[in-house]
């Protein structure tokens, strides 16, 4: 390649596959960008590259300023006098052309990198604390995932000193705010889950799966739920604290079946047309509830 055309063609580039993800790739060009433009001069290279390789030279990025970002793209902004009739055109492989950058240590990247993070985190740690570990939650469960002894939100270490308020309470867009709201919201709960146990296809569903029954269903399904499970939360008073936490449990329980269960199966279908009967009546709640909140 003459040297006055300033570029450089990589004909061939290959890392034996036990040894890719490894980072050999990435170092063997830094490599090569680092010679090429200091020893040669080169401020370009240009490669074909097969279907197996666009997303190695994609990578393998030139600039880390965003307004001089490039790595190997497939747009070509050489000027085509440069390289039209000195590379060899391949069928079936793709044009792409990587900048050289001309001030970055391509050989120090990882150096570079290290410290800019270092820098980074350490001007994190002097605006906040969210690098500081609180002790974690005593939390204690009874039957069914109760907890032994409840707890408040404001008692969560940390979320004071996070900044936390009461008033940015928001983990559901159903919030009940007053004693009358809950007892409205359990009620209907009670009243939902009692329409649910009646429902002709909840028959499969009423009870734990039986793991003598069905030796392998707790391998397939790791986290089981069932209507009897759901009653004994909804009555303890203390795990149901929004709607979507029940409506959560009845969307898991019904997808449970479909996940251990083929389409063709009695199960599956159950699983079908009970969720669908949940939601419909539902629906009717969230629109009350929304309507209000508005």
């Amino acid at each position: 390649m003459p040297y006055s055309q300033r570029f450089g063609e990589i004909a061939f580039c290959a890392i034996t596959s036990d040894e890719q993800v490894k980072g050999y790739g990435t170092r063997l060009m830094n490599h090569l960008k680092q010679h090429a433009r200091d020893v040669d001069g080169l401020t370009h290279f240009l490669t074909y590259a097969d279907n197996n390789a666009v997303g190695y030279f994609v990578k393998q990025v030139a600039s880390i300023e965003p307004s001089t970002f490039h790595g190997f793209t497939k747009e070509i902004t050489l000027e085509k006098e440069r390289w039209h009739g000195y590379i060899k055109d391949y069928d079936g492989g793709i044009l792409m052309e990587c900048k050289i950058d001309l001030k970055l240590p391509y050989t120090d990247l990882a150096t570079m990198i290290r410290r800019q993070r270092q820098a980074i985190d350490e001007k994190i740690r002097e605006l906040s604390n969210c690098h500081i570990v609180y002790q974690g939650i005593d939390f204690q469960k009874k039957e069914a995932g109760i907890p032994k002894n409840p707890i408040k939100v404001e008692d969560i270490p940390g979320l004071k000193d996070a900044g936390w308020t009461p008033d940015q309470w928001g983990h559901s867009k159903f919030r009940t705010t007053n004693a009358s709201e809950r007892q409205q919201l359990n009620n209907f709960m009670r009243n939902l889950l009692k329409l649910m146990f009646e429902h002709p296809d909840a028959w499969p569903f009423k009870e734990p799966v039986d793991a003598r029954e069905v030796p392998d269903y707790y391998d397939i399904i790791k986290d089981p739920m069932d209507l009897r499970t759901m009653s004994k939360r909804l009555e303890s008073g203390q795990y149901y604290v929004t709607f979507e936490m029940f409506v959560a449990d009845v969307k898991r329980m019904c997808g449970n079946a479909r996940t251990y269960n083929s389409p063709e199966t009695i199960y599956f279908k159950c699983a079908n047309r009970l969720e669908n009967f949940f939601t419909s009546k539902a629906q009717a709640y969230i629109l009350q509830i929304s309507s209000k909140s508005s």
